[in-house]
């Protein structure tokens, strides 16, 4: 395997029905105004219609993904494109960019000194800030892959009227890399090199010394952000939370499969299920060979598979 395709994927490694739906120009129905709070930098993506009502707060996955779903090694909208299809649909939105990211990046100077609970704040802040506005009567925490572990942690501070996990992870960090490695095409010396650092990270320790090709995941400035998180359950988190959830999850998704949907049905029995074939991690209509899966990451065109929207805006509709 050549070096490039190596770092992507240990960058994929590291890190979302008739009468519904984004049609085509739909994205002309929807109005995007800038927004910012504390430092974070955003985008409302509201409808046409000045009626008030719910509006979703959408949380980003895993790396330096920004607002829209973009990254340096990925390309995908899908924020950009879920804020367009909800707007369609009369549902206002926010989306913004992580602290250390695009417009959010003053937030933080040394990469080492992010932690999970960082980001859960800023959730809850955001939120906060949304439901203070005069066009919105309720909001919705999206969480798309980490986000909807975010998403979990934020939504016990908050007064929420709904919980949407979109390829949210059903077990901890550590078991999550764990198996992601196994499978990764990688050396054998490195699969075990992967897998012992992943343990010592779980542990609470540090490694200084971390291999250039398992740099992208686990390079010693990130290793405190992924301490923090690591031993997260998701399971747990839910399983305390009584607001309406839905889980949503593409059935070719190749980096969280269906066993994590499993997971926290389990922990949340009344959660809405649905489960969308022929979408892949994020949430874009994919093949079953891996390599045209992976394709789809960076590939912006690609509008969302028409299966995600539809259940969004039902549950949307249903708890507002």
């Amino acid at each position: 395997m050549t070096r490039p395709s190596r770092r992507r994927v240990l960058g994929l490694i590291g890190g979302m029905a008739a009468g519904v739906g984004l049609a085509h120009g739909a994205e002309d129905t929807v109005v995007e105004e800038p927004w910012s709070h504390d430092g974070l930098a955003g985008t409302l993506g509201l409808p046409k219609s000045p009626a008030r009502g719910p509006a979703v707060l959408i949380l980003a996955g895993s790396g330096p993904t920004d607002r829209n779903g973009n990254g340096p090694l990925i390309s995908t909208d899908t924020y950009r494109l879920l804020a367009a299809g909800l707007a369609a649909n009369g549902v206002r939105s926010l989306r913004y960019d992580k602290r250390g990211i695009g417009g959010s990046a003053k937030l933080v100077t040394r990469e080492e000194d992010l932690r999970f609970d960082d980001l859960v704040n800023d959730a809850v802040a955001a939120a906060r800030d949304l439901a203070g506005r005069s066009d919105v009567s309720s909001v919705i925490l999206a969480g798309h892959s980490e986000g909807g572990l975010i998403a979990m942690r934020a939504a016990r501070e908050l007064s929420l009227a709904g919980l949407v996990l979109l390829a949210a992870p059903g077990r901890p960090l550590a078991d999550v890399l764990r198996a992601q490695l196994r499978t990764a095409p990688l050396s054998e010396d490195l699969r075990d090199e992967a897998l012992r650092i992943t343990d010592a990270l779980a542990r609470g320790e540090r490694i200084a010394d971390v291999p250039a090709e398992l740099a992208p995941i686990f390079r010693p400035s990130v290793q405190p952000y992924l301490a923090s998180i690591m031993t997260v359950d998701p399971r747990v988190e839910l399983a305390q939370l009584s607001l309406p959830v839905l889980l949503l999850y593409g059935g070719r998704d190749v980096q969280v499969p269906l066993e994590h949907r499993d997971a926290l049905a389990r922990a949340r029995p009344d959660a809405r299920v649905v489960t969308v074939p022929t979408a892949n991690h994020v949430l874009k209509t994919a093949p079953i060979d891996r390599a045209g899966n992976l394709a789809t990451y960076t590939n912006r065109a690609l509008p969302l598979d028409a299966g995600i929207l539809p259940p969004i805006v039902l549950f949307v509709g249903s708890v507002s």
